[in-house]
C-alpha cells in the first residue's frame, strides 16, 4: 500500500508505553520461532464509527493520501543459489532474517487501487491506538489489524516493527548483507538485527531494554528502543489498556541567508528556504526582520515560519546576521614636525593615515618627493597615495619650505640620518680604504650546497649525499619541466640501529619567480628561527626506514620558472643519505626515488660538501676611528671552502661561499662609526643579524656596488660589535663591511 509519510517518531513511541502492561502477560506470548519467515501480511476492516472506537477521542476525522510523499518497498523474489529465498523479497527456504512486504501487499489498501476492498486511505491520521495483547490498531477511527499483538516479555514491551511503520509510511527494507531491519525517515535512520539486545540510530550503536526475535514469521522489537530514539510523544488511557501515540507533526522550517557578507545600504539579501515534514502544501509563511536591504550596520535577527495545510504552524526558526559598513576608502594624512627646513635638515614625517577596516601595516603607500632632507631651496610637495586591500585609495600633500641655509652636505647627512636598512650613494673610492687583516678558524658543520643545475629541465636528483654530526643545507633551485613539481628531501638510515635527526634552524622562502626575492626571505626566516626557535624538532629513523625531512619544501607546488631557496641547520647521531629531488607534484616522493637519475651540474654554478662551514672571526683592534673595510667572499682575505661533489667526486670550490655561516666580532669599535654594507661583486639582496637585531640590507630591495646600506651607528662611547652574515642566494660577492666615522652633530 502507498503509505502517507508520519513522523517515525511517532511510531517507535508506541513501544515504551507497552512497558506499561502487566508482566504477567509474558505467559500469554509465544516462544521465538525464527525458523521458516514468512511475509508479514495485516488485514484492515473499516469500522470508523464501530462500537470499538467509542470512547476514543479523535484528532482527525479522515486521512489523505500524498502520493508523492510515499516511499513504498517493492518485493522481488530472487532464487539464491543456494536454494534460499532473498528474505526481502518474502517466500520461504532456509533459517532467515524477517521480510519486507513487497509492493503487491501494500497496495492493497491504496485509495487508488480497485484491489482495496475497503477504499480506506492509511497513514494519514493524526492519531495512533495500540492496544495491548491485541492485534487491534485504531488509527483516526479505523481500525486496523497487526500480524501479532503488542506483547509483553519480562516486562518488555514488543511490537510488530513492520506493522507500527506501515501506520506512519515510513520506509522500512532489509539489508541483505548486515542482516538488519532498516527503518528510514528523511536523515534517520534505525538498524536492527535479529536477536540482538543492540541497534543503531544514525549509525551510533545503543543498547536496547529486549533483545529482538521472531514469532510466527513477524519481526518484534522493544518499543522503547525506537520511542527513546526519536522521542516519540504518546499517553496510557487510565485503564492502562491502551497506548495513544500523538502522530500530529508540526512542519520544520528553516532557511539561509545570502551572501556570506552583507553591506549596508548595498547588499541585496537573499532567503532561501527549507520545509521538511510538512502534512500537505504550505499554506502561510510568515517572516520577522527579514530585509532585502539593510541600511544600517548592526546585528538583526530574523526569524522564519510556516503553516501547512493542517493548520499547524511550525516552531520559528531564526538566523542571526551581522550587517557591515561598507568598505570606504582609507585616509591618506601625514604632517612633518616642522614647516620649514634648511637644506640638509632632517625632515620628520608623521604618519596619520588610518583605514575603516584594514590596520596601517596591511596599506600600501606610495610616497611621491619624500626625502630625509632636501638640498635645494624652494618649497617641496610631498604627496601620499595610500591604498587598501581592496584597492580603494586616496592622496594627501602636504607642502614644507626649504631655506637657502645649509645645516649639513650631503655626504654628511647621509652617515648621519639615513636609517638602519637603507641605502645611500658611495662617495669616495671603496679600495683606497685600509683593509682589516682578520684572522678566523673554522668550526665543524657539513655544508651540504645543492645550487646546480640550478635550472632543472628533468626531474631527478640534484643532490646525495650521506652526512652526520652537524650539517647546514643551502637548496636554491629553478623549475625549468614545463609543469608543476614539487621538491623533497628525504633521508635514508642504512644503518643497523635507529637514527636521531634534529632540525635547529631553517629558513625556506618560495616559491617566487623572482631569484633575488626568495633568497633574501630565506636568510630572514632562517635568522628568525635563530632568534625564537620555532622550527626545532627531530625525528628518528628505523633501519633501513626512509623519511621526508625539512618538509616546508615541499608544501607547495612549484610552477615553471619559479624558484625555492632553504637554509637548515641538522644535526645527526649517525650517517644518513640525503636526497634532494625534483618530481612531478602528483609523484610520490618514496615510490619513485629508485628509479630517479642523479641530475648532472650546470657547470655555472655550484654544488658540493664542504666541511667546517661555519666560519668564526673575531677581531681585537680598533675599528671605525679612520675608514675601513673587511672583505668577504673574494677567496683570499676570505678564502673559498674546499670540497667534493659526491655524485662524480671531484674536488670542488665554493665560490663566494654561498652557505658559509660568518660569525663576526669586533671587540672596540670606535665611538661614533657608521658601519655599512657595500657590494662589489654586483648586486646584492639580503639580511644581517647586528647584535642580536636582523636588519635589512636594504629593505626596498637591492644595493648595488656604487651604493652602501646602513647597518649599524655607535654612539658616543666605543663598544663591541657583533654581527652574524650568509650569502643571500641569488646575490652576488664579494662584499666589503664598511667602517666610517660620522660628522659632528649640529644644533
Amino acid at each position: 500500500m502507498k503509505l502517507k509519510k508520519r513522523s517515525l517518531l511517532a511510531v517507535l513511541a508506541v513501544a515504551q508505553l507497552a512497558a506499561a502492561y502487566p508482566a504477567s502477560a509474558d505467559a500469554s506470548v509465544p516462544d521465538d520461532k525464527s525458523g521458516t519467515v514468512t511475509q508479514e501480511v495485516y488485514e484492515q476492516t473499516a469500522t470508523t464509527k464501530s462500537a470499538e472506537t467509542k470512547g476514543i477521542s479523535q484528532t482527525s476525522q479522515t486521512s489523505q493520501t500524498d502520493a508523492a510523499s510515499t516511499e513504498t518497498v517493492t518485493g522481488e523474489v530472487t532464487e539464491e543459489q543456494d536454494g534460499t529465498t532473498d528474505p526481502a523479497a518474502g517466500g520461504t527456504g532456509g533459517e532467515q532474517e524477517p521480510t519486507v512486504p513487497g509492493e503487491a501487499q501494500d497496495n492493497q489498501n491504496d485509495p487508488n487501487n480497485p484491489n482495496n476492498p475497503n477504499n480506506q486511505t492509511s497513514a494519514g491520521g493524526k492519531e495512533l491506538i495500540l492496544y495491548f495483547n491485541s492485534t487491534k490498531m485504531i488509527q483516526d477511527g479505523v481500525t486496523y489489524n497487526a500480524p501479532q499483538p503488542m506483547q509483553v516479555k519480562k516486562g518488555i514491551s514488543y511490537v510488530p516493527i513492520r506493522a507500527l511503520v506501515d501506520r506512519v509510511g515510513f520506509k522500512v527494507s532489509y539489508d541483505k548483507k548486515t542482516k538488519e531491519t532498516v527503518i528510514t525517515k528523511g536523515s534517520n535512520e534505525l538498524r536492527f538485527k535479529t536477536n540482538s539486545s543492540k541497534y543503531t540510530v544514525n549509525g551510533v550503536s545503543k543498547n536496547m531494554k529486549g533483545t529482538s526475535y521472531q514469532t510466527n514469521g513477524t519481526f518484534m522489537v522493544p518499543l522503547t528502543a525506537i520511542t527513546q530514539a526519536l522521542e516519540i510523544p504518546y499517553s496510557v488511557d487510565n485503564a492502562g489498556k491502551r497506548v495513544i501515540m500523538n502522530l500530529q507533526t508540526k512542519p520544520v522550517a528553516k532557511f539561509t541567508v545570502g551572501p556570506k557578507e552583507i553591506l549596508a545600504g548595498q547588499t541585496t539579501v537573499t532567503y532561501t528556504t527549507e520545509v521538511e515534514n510538512a502534512q500537505g502544501e504550505i499554506i502561510n509563511e510568515r517572516w520577522e526582520g527579514r530585509q532585502d536591504i539593510f541600511d544600517t550596520p548592526g546585528e538583526y535577527t530574523i526569524t522564519y515560519a510556516v503553516q501547512d495545510s493542517t493548520g499547524t504552524w511550525s516552531d520559528p526558526y531564526s538566523v542571526k546576521i551581522t550587517v557591515v559598513q561598507p568598505n570606504q576608502p582609507p585616509v591618506a594624512m601625514f604632517d612633518t614636525d616642522k614647516g620649514e627646513y634648511k637644506m640638509g635638515e632632517l625632515v620628520t614625517i608623521i604618519d596619520q593615515s588610518y583605514d575603516d577596516i584594514d590596520k596601517n601595516e596591511q596599506l600600501t603607500y606610495k610616497w611621491e618627493n619624500k626625502q630625509y632632507a632636501y638640498f635645494t631651496p624652494g618649497v617641496h610637495t610631498i604627496r601620499l597615495t595610500v591604498t587598501d586591500r581592496k584597492g580603494l585609495s586616496s592622496t594627501y600633500e602636504h607642502t614644507i619650505h626649504i631655506t637657502d641655509e645649509t645645516l649639513y652636505v650631503e655626504e654628511d647627512f647621509n652617515k648621519l640620518f639615513i636609517p638602519e636598512g637603507e641605502k645611500f650613494t658611495f662617495t669616495g673610492s671603496v679600495t683606497s680604504r685600509d683593509k682589516i687583516n682578520y684572522e678566523f678558524y673554522d668550526e665543524p658543520s657539513t655544508l651540504i650546497r645543492s645550487n646546480s643545475p640550478e635550472t632543472v629541465n628533468s626531474e631527478g636528483i640534484v643532490y646525495r649525499e650521506t652526512a652526520s654530526g652537524d650539517m647546514r643545507f643551502m637548496i636554491h633551485h629553478v623549475n625549468n619541466l614545463n609543469k608543476n613539481v614539487k621538491m623533497y628531501v628525504v633521508a635514508t638510515n642504512k644503518n643497523s640501529t635507529p637514527v636521531t635527526l634534529r632540525q635547529d634552524f631553517l629558513g625556506f622562502a618560495g616559491p617566487s619567480p623572482i631569484a633575488t626575492a626568495a633568497g633574501k626571505k630565506s636568510v630572514l626566516n632562517y635568522f628568525q628561527s635563530m632568534q625564537d626557535g620555532s622550527k626545532q624538532m627531530s625525528v628518528t629513523l628505523a633501519p633501513g626506514e626512509q623519511k621526508l625531512v625539512m618538509t616546508e619544501l615541499s608544501e607547495v607546488r612549484m610552477k615553471q620558472g619559479h624558484v625555492i631557496s632553504l637554509y637548515s641547520d641538522m644535526y645527526s647521531d649517525l650517517p644518513i643519505q640525503f636526497d634532494v629531488i625534483m618530481i612531478d607534484e602528483k609523484s610520490d616522493p618514496l615510490k619513485v626515488l629508485p628509479e630517479l637519475p642523479i641530475l648532472n651540474r650546470d657547470g655555472v654554478h655550484n654544488r658540493g660538501t664542504y666541511p667546517d662551514s661555519t666560519r668564526v672571526i673575531r677581531y681585537s683592534e680598533l675599528v671605525g676611528a679612520d675608514p675601513q673595510r673587511l672583505v668577504l667572499g673574494d677567496n683570499m682575505d676570505d678564502p673559498n671552502l674546499q670540497g667534493t661533489d659526491p655524485m662524480v667526486g671531484d674536488t670542488t670550490s665554493n665560490t663566494g661561499n654561498f652557505g658559509v655561516l660568518y660569525k663576526i666580532t669586533l671587540d672596540r669599535v670606535a665611538p661614533n662609526t657608521l658601519i655599512s654594507f657595500n657590494p662589489r661583486g654586483g648586486k646584492y639582496s639580503g639580511y644581517a643579524m647586528v647584535n642580536g637585531t636582523i636588519t635589512p640590507i636594504y629593505s626596498l630591495g637591492q644595493v648595488s656596488p656604487g651604493e652602501q646600506a646602513v647597518l649599524y651607528r655607535t654612539g658616543d662611547y666605543e663598544q663591541q660589535v657583533d654581527i652574524i652574515l650568509t650569502a643571500a642566494p641569488g646575490s652576488n660577492l664579494p662584499v666589503n663591511l664598511l667602517f666610517t666615522q660620522m660628522p659632528e652633530l649640529k644644533q
